[in-house]
C-alpha cells in the first residue's frame, strides 16, 4: 500500500528517520531511493536530534546524514527536528519553546556542523510547501507543454482533411441537424392540393386493386349475366366499404404522408451542399416520429360515409366521366394482363422464339405445362365464353390426349395450367370489350342493351377514389402533417438530451476530431489560467 503511493508522480515523499538510533540500518532509504532514484520529491526529516546529541560518538554522523551523504537514497532537502521531551502533559507552546532552546544551545548545531536552515519545525513546513508548489508548477507546465502540442498536431489534422468546415462538436451538429430537419417538414406545404390527390389516387389504387379484380370483379364478371353481375358487384362492394376500405384508404394516406416527407428528406440529401454527416441522425428522427405517429381513428368512420355514396352511384352523366371509366379500365386490365403473361413465362418456360434463337430450354416439368396448354388452348378455341372451371369430362379428355402422347399428368397438375391459361384468355376478352365501350356512352346514355357494366363498375370506384383522395388530401394538410410536425420536434428534443443517441448517431473521425480539439483548448487554456495564478502568488 506504501509504495502505491510512493509511486504515484504527484506525491511528495517525506521519508522520516529516527536520530537516537542508527538509521543507516534502516532499509526505508532503500525503498525511497527506488519509488524516487533522482529525489525530485523527496524531503529527508531527522527526529530525537536532541536524543542523538546526548549519545553522540560521532559529529561527523548527523553531518552526513543531514548533507545527504550517508544513505544511497537522494532528498530535495534533509531536515533535523525535536518534538518535545516526549512529555504528554506539554503544551504546543512548551514543545516549540523547548526545541528552539536546544537549537540555540546545541553544539553541534551552534558551532555550524549543521546549517541552521535545516532545523526547526517551522523550517520543514516551509520547505514542504515549496516542494509542493514547485512540483505543482513543473506538473502543470509540463502537462500545458503536452496538451499545447497536442492541440496543434489537431489542428493541423483539421486544416488536412476538412479545411473547408466549421469545427463543430456533436451538440451544436444536432442543433444544426434539427433545423434542417423542421425545414423538410414546412417543405410538405409546397405540395399543391392537385399533387397531393394525384399522389393518393395512385396509393390508394395500388393498395386496393388486387382486391377489386380477385374479390370484386372477376367473380362476378364469370357469373355470365349482366344483372347477376350488377347484383354480384353491389352486395361486394358494400361489403368491402364497410369492412376494410376505409383502413386501407388510411393507410394509403399514411403512406403517402411518409413517402413525400422521405422524398423531400432524399431530395435534400442529393444537393450538391449536402452534408452526410446529418444523415443517419435524420433517419433516426424520422423513422422514430413515424412510429410514434398515427392517423386519427375518426377518419375511417368518416371515410365510410363518403365511400358508401359514391359506390352507390351507378350513373354515368357525362362522356369524359364514361372516357376516363374506359381509360381506367383499360390501363387496369393491361397491368393484371402483363402480370398473368409473367406468372404464364414462369410456368411454361422460354418459348419456341427463345429456344431457337437463344438457346434456352425448357425444364421437363414445363415441357409438361406446355403440351397440357396446347389442350386447353383448343377448347377455348372451340368456345371463347368458357367458364371459369373445367368440366370432369373435359379433364379427362385432356388427360387421355396427353396419354397418347406418354404424358402423364393428374387433375390438380392441368387445373394449374387452367387457371393461368384462362385468366389471361379471360382479361384479353375483357380488353377486347373495353376497345368497344369507348364510343358506347350515346348508347349507354339512351339505355340501350350494351354490355359495358365493366366501364359503369369501375367508374363507381374511381368515383369512390377521387373523393377519398379529396378527404385525405384535407386531412394531412389541415391535420397529420402538423401532427407530424409535432412529433419530430418531440423526438428531436428527447434526443438532445440523450448524449448516448448523439454519439450513436453522430459519427466519425469528423465529429470525433472536433471534440477532441475542443476539450484539448479548454484544458489547456485553463492550465495556463492555473500557470498565471501560481506566479502572481509567488
Amino acid at each position: 500500500m506504501t509504495q502505491a503511493y510512493m509511486n504515484n508522480p504527484n506525491a511528495i515523499i517525506l521519508c522520516i528517520q529516527d536520530g537516537s538510533v542508527d538509521a543507516e540500518r534502516s532499509n526505508v532509504t532503500d525503498l525511497v531511493a527506488s519509488c524516487d532514484p533522482n529525489g525530485k520529491r523527496t524531503i529527508f526529516v531527522l527526529t530525537k536530534v536532541d536524543m542523538a546529541e546526548e549519545s553522540l560518538a560521532d559529529p561527523n554522523r548527523i553531518r552526513k546524514i543531514l548533507a545527504g551523504k550517508l544513505f544511497p537514497m537522494k532528498a530535495l532537502g534533509y531536515f533535523a527536528v525535536v518534538t518535545g521531551r516526549g512529555r504528554k502533559d506539554d503544551a504546543i507552546q512548551t514543545i516549540k519553546d523547548y526545541e528552539e532552546n536546544f537549537f540555540r544551545g546545541s553544539k553541534l548545531f551552534k558551532d555550524g556542523v549543521v546549517k541552521s536552515t535545516q532545523v526547526t519545525t517551522r523550517n520543514l513546513s516551509l520547505a514542504v510547501a515549496d516542494c509542493f508548489w514547485k512540483m505543482v508548477k513543473e506538473t502543470v507546465e509540463q502537462q500545458a507543454d503536452s496538451f499545447k502540442a497536442r492541440r496543434f498536431n489537431l489542428e493541423s489534422e483539421w486544416k488536412n482533411n476538412f479545411p473547408r468546415l466549421r469545427e463543430q462538436d456533436r451538440d451544436e451538429l444536432f442543433e444544426r441537424a434539427r433545423g434542417e430537419i423542421l425545414d423538410e417538414i414546412i417543405n410538405l406545404s409546397q405540395v399543391s392540393p392537385k399533387q397531393w390527390e394525384e399522389k393518393l389516387l395512385n396509393k390508394i389504387w395500388e393498395k386496393v386493386s388486387t382486391h377489386v379484380f380477385e374479390n370484386v370483379y372477376i367473380p362476378a364478371a364469370q357469373t355470365g349475366s349482366a344483372e347477376t353481375f350488377n347484383t354480384a358487384v353491389d352486395i361486394k362492394l358494400r361489403q368491402w366499404a364497410e369492412a376494410t376500405l376505409p383502413a386501407q384508404s388510411v393507410e394509403s394516406g399514411w403512406e403517402t404522408l411518409q413517402s413525400e416527407f422521405q422524398r423531400f428528406m432524399r431530395k435534400a440529401s442529393d444537393a450538391p451542399d449536402h452534408d452526410d454527416i446529418f444523415d443517419q441522425l435524420k433517419q433516426a428522427v424520422v423513422r422514430e416520429a413515424l412510429q410514434r405517429h398515427s392517423w386519427e381513428d375518426k377518419a375511417s368512420e368518416m371515410l365510410r360515409v363518403i365511400q358508401l355514396n359514391a359506390l352507390e352511384d351507378r350513373t354515368i352523366s357525362d362522356k369524359r366521366d364514361w372516357d376516363q371509366a374506359v381509360k381506367f379500365l383499360e390501363s387496369s386490365v393491361k397491368e393484371k394482363l402483363k402480370q398473368s403473361e409473367s406468372v404464364l413465362k414462369q410456368l411454361l418456360g422460354p418459348s419456341a422464339k427463345e429456344r431457337w434463337l437463344y438457346w434456352r430450354y425448357q425444364t421437363e416439368l414445363q415441357a409438361k405445362r406446355n403440351s397440357v396448354k396446347t389442350e386447353i388452348d383448343r377448347i377455348l378455341y372451340s368456345n371463347e365464353k368458357h367458364p371459369p372451371t373445367l368440366s370432369y369430362d373435359e379433364l379427362t379428355t385432356i388427360r387421355n390426349n396427353l396419354q397418347r402422347s406418354n404424358i402423364e399428368v393428374d387433375n390438380e397438375f392441368v387445373r394449374e395450367v387452367w387457371d393461368a391459361v384462362y385468366r389471361r384468355h379471360f382479361l384479353n376478352q375483357t380488353l377486347g370489350k373495353t376497345y368497344d365501350c369507348r364510343k358506347a356512352f350515346y348508347l349507354y346514355h339512351q339505355q340501350a342493351d350494351v354490355e359495358c357494366s365493366d366501364v359503369v363498375l369501375f367508374h363507381r370506384i374511381q368515383q369512390m377514389m377521387k373523393v377519398t383522395s379529396n378527404a385525405l388530401r384535407q386531412q394531412i394538410t389541415n391535420r397529420e402533417a402538423r401532427r407530424l410536425d409535432k412529433e419530430i420536434k418531440e423526438v428531436l428534443e428527447d434526443y438532445s438530451q440523450d448524449s448516448e443517441k448523439k454519439v450513436s448517431l453522430l459519427t466519425g473521425r469528423r465529429v470525433t476530431l472536433a471534440e477532441e480539439l475542443k476539450r484539448v483548448r479548454q484544458i489547456q487554456e485553463k492550465l495556463e489560467e492555473f500557470i498565471q495564478a501560481l506566479n502572481k502568488e509567488k
